[in-house]
């Protein structure tokens, strides 16, 4: 049976307002008796209506997220830090996969604010350009983790993706590589031009001459497939390295490697971008770029907090690691 504030407030000989305001801290009940009903709640097995509170407060206490695909590791790892942030806040979070789809992605944000979520957080997303008219029309906030689209846009959350272009290219150098293949991907629109460009930066800083025929830009929904792709368009170009998109790109074109008999790193050093839970149990063990995903998702969750309380954060942009592991050595 369900225990109400009625039933407390019976046991207790008090009041349901009183009850009420108990359980809510509320200043104008007293300390001992305030104890006593939180306890006498607590022992009859009292749990607080989300419907209630919603009605007192006039919010749901409810996240919408919006995710590219809820087994990507990354994603895991984003709401983590989401949910780690929001229940302590007393916030669920409802979660809805836009499989990578710009249509799709939009009907979730109509469904999510039709649902009267109190914000909404999207990762990946290639629809931002609508966000700041849905915005003024709905007052929901949006918050973007690592947006597709180029352009500036209102409360975002990402890495500095063309830095890390940069830092793997130059590791892959300093071993001595100077024909250094780059494997991207078209449907991350934003960050594969940023690490793309990074890339190119790198070779610049070095005077090593940009060799089309050992870049492969590639739109797929699969990752995994678009290394092996990658590493057929490019092998006749005889690149010593090869800098990948991301980890499963890597993987991807690690199987196409041991598939043709070439040997890593001996033959071709390979550096990925994520550092995804198992890129450090694969033999050999991947060179990659750190992104700090559960960082990135209690960042997005605080500026949601922020947002919802008036607040206004800023944009932020987060710094990437090199680790290095077994597949890059020397030339």
């Amino acid at each position: 049976m369900t225990i109400s504030i009625y039933d407390i407030a019976k046991e207790a000989n008090v009041a349901p307002s009183t009850v009420s305001r108990a359980l809510q801290n509320h200043p104008r009940i007293g300390t001992e008796t305030k104890a006593r009903i939180q306890a006498l709640a607590k022992t009859m097995g009292y749990v607080p209506s989300a419907v209630a509170k919603s009605l007192t407060t006039n919010k749901t206490w409810t996240i919408g997220m919006v995710v590219t695909a809820v087994a990507d590791p990354v994603v895991a790892d984003i709401l983590d830090g989401v949910e780690a942030v929001a229940q302590d806040a007393g916030y669920s979070v409802f979660l809805s996969n836009s499989r990578d789809d710009a249509e799709r992605e939009a009907a979730l944000i109509e469904t999510f604010q039709r649902r009267r979520v109190d914000a909404i957080i999207v990762h990946a997303s290639r629809r931002n350009k609508l966000y700041n008219s849905k915005l003024t029309q709905h007052q929901v906030p949006i918050i973007l983790i690592e947006h597709q689209e180029p352009g500036n846009y209102q409360h975002t959350v990402s890495t500095d993706s063309k830095r890390g272009g940069q830092l793997a290219t130059e590791h892959l150098i300093g071993l001595g590589h100077r024909r250094i293949g780059f494997v991207g991907a078209l449907e991350r629109p934003r960050s594969n031009e940023e690490r793309l460009n990074g890339y190119k930066a790198a070779l610049e800083q070095a005077n090593i001459p940009f060799i089309p025929e050992i870049v492969s830009l590639l739109e797929s929904d699969d990752d995994f497939e678009r290394g092996q792709l990658g590493l057929a368009e490019i092998l006749a170009g005889e690149p010593t390295a090869v800098f990948c998109y991301n980890d499963r790109t890597a993987i991807g074109l690690m199987k196409g490697c041991e598939q043709r008999g070439i040997a890593i790193p001996d033959q071709l050093s390979i550096v990925g971008f994520d550092d995804i839970g198992n890129a450090s149990y694969l033999r050999p063990a991947l060179t990659t770029m750190r992104q700090p995903w559960i960082q990135m998702g209690e960042i997005a969750m605080q500026m949601t907090l922020d947002l919802l309380d008036g607040q206004t954060p800023e944009n932020r942009i987060l710094p990437v690691e090199l680790i290095v592991r077994q597949t890059t050595t020397k030339r």
